[in-house]
């Protein structure tokens, strides 16, 4: 759900400053050409931040995946059946 909201503000911003950009380049009736720069603007803001949000949880899940192995593995190190001596059979 925030990644969602992200990706919303990061369009809504990127709206703004196409409109901006576009505003402040064009002289006279200027309101199709300032729409079509937010129209760009937000697009191009949004796919950025969706982009930035997929890797962030891609690296969030791998990170909890290597912690939860390492756990594991430092919980079956401290369990006394690894520490006996188990005879070998031969």
């Amino acid at each position: 759900m925030l990644a969602f909201i992200a990706i919303l503000i990061g369009g809504t911003a990127g709206g703004f400053i196409g409109y901006a950009f576009v505003d402040l380049q064009v002289t006279g009736d200027s309101s199709v050409w300032a729409g079509i720069g937010a129209l760009i603007g937000a697009i191009v803001a949004a796919l950025g931040t969706a982009v930035v949000v997929v890797l962030t949880l891609r690296a969030m899940g791998e990170w909890n995946t290597i912690r939860a192995r390492d756990e594991a593995a430092a919980a079956a190190a401290k369990s006394p059946a690894a520490n006996r001596n188990v005879p070998r059979v031969r």
